[in-house]
């Protein structure tokens, strides 16, 4: 068992940090968040010449084959930047579903399109309930001939109001099932909702009788869904693990240059302490991200655990060390200017993303039969 990343998978890193250095800075990261689509198209297909999009897509479909190990280094950049990009929703939640539950036609349809950056997925399983589990799926879908008709409304759909193809679960008479949809199918409304991290983008999805493909087996929806966000939970605590590293160094940086009564503010104890928590807080994290990303690359039984322990303790350390910086910067820190308030922002919306932490230390207790 070795979870230390090799020197292939540094080597990614180091790359990936450069790219996003280059091609999106802080500039760059508020024109983005400022557009309605939250994403530069060329960027995007510049990524997938880079072979980010299918760097877990089997060659078969386009893709270059690597585990989900090397797309979490890739979200941990991306975390650590801001990246606004349709990224997650795409890799991380729509492709997955397609690989599991796909038939070889519905892959050979989307996967090498994903890969080559020509189209973009979204995954609509929440609604305005606001439940993250089975029972939150209220869409219904019925068969009229040989066509199955979706009904229902779909809210916080990551990336929803851009993406190509949705892939919506709905309940049908044997249970929940997904279905693939086309983003400009007939009775399909999309709407962009004004949410508090605007680097990344979530939409309502208003389905009226809209024409879906069955992807996998009716009734077995919920399954794979489980299977998804499992995996989708750690690539979010890897993106925390990058932003909460962000606030660390920004902290350290300004304790460093800024003086009070003639000396820089690091050298008082009170910042000390406040970036040895920092710190300690950033460490743990990035213990329970990175073995949850080994688990979700190697070992299915250990990831029912390390999910919902990664997903909770990195959220927490994301909210507290954007806080601390912010105090840290005292009042430059709630600027307009400062991009203190995006890393806050973007802590809070992860923390409640796919559930909050209390909702999954109650998943890891009832997984563990306390």
């Amino acid at each position: 068992m070795d979870f230390a990343f090799t020197d292939e998978q540094d080597e990614l890193r180091r790359t990936a940090r450069r790219w996003l250095d280059e091609k999106c800075p802080s500039p760059r990261v508020r024109e983005l968040m400022e557009s309605d689509s939250g994403f530069d198209e060329r960027l995007w297909k510049e990524m997938a010449g880079l072979g980010w999009q299918g760097m877990a897509i089997p060659e078969q479909h386009g893709g270059a084959g690597f585990s989900f190990l090397e797309t979490f280094v890739l979200l941990e950049e991306m975390g650590r930047s801001l990246y606004p990009s349709p990224f997650f929703s795409t890799v991380v939640l729509g492709t997955p579903a397609v690989l599991e539950a796909g038939s070889d036609e519905q892959k050979g349809a989307i996967l090498p399109a994903v890969a080559s950056g020509d189209l973009t997925l979204a995954l609509a399983f929440t609604e305005p309930n606001g439940l993250w589990t089975e029972p939150g799926v209220e869409a219904t879908a019925r068969l009229e001939g040989n066509d199955w008709m979706v009904d229902g409304t779909k809210s916080f759909v990551l990336d929803g109001h851009t993406a190509g193809t949705l892939v919506v679960a709905a309940r049908t008479p044997v249970g929940v099932s997904l279905f693939l949809v086309d983003g400009q199918a007939e009775g399909l409304a999309r709407r962009r909702l004004e949410t508090m991290d605007m680097t990344r983008k979530q939409a309502e999805v208003q389905l009226s009788s809209v024409r879906g493909d069955l992807l996998g087996e009716e009734g077995k929806g919920w399954d794979v869904l489980e299977w998804v966000l499992q995996r989708a939970v750690v690539g979010l605590a890897g993106e925390q693990v990058g932003g909460a590293q962000t606030c660390l160094d920004s902290a350290v940086a300004y304790a460093k240059v800024r003086h009070q009564f003639g000396r820089p503010i690091g050298s008082f104890q009170a910042i000390k302490h406040k970036c040895a928590d920092m710190l300690v807080q950033v460490e743990s994290a990035k213990s329970a991200a990175y073995y949850a990303a080994w688990a979700a690359t190697a070992d299915e039984a250990e990831l029912a655990l390390a999910a919902p322990l990664a997903k909770s303790y990195c959220s927490e350390a994301y909210f507290f060390c954007a806080a601390e910086n912010i105090q840290i910067h005292g009042g430059i820190g709630f600027t307009w200017e400062h991009d203190a308030h995006l890393y806050f922002k973007r802590a809070k919306s992860s923390e409640l993303l796919f559930g909050d932490p209390a909702f999954h230390r109650a998943s890891l207790a009832d997984r563990l039969g306390l």
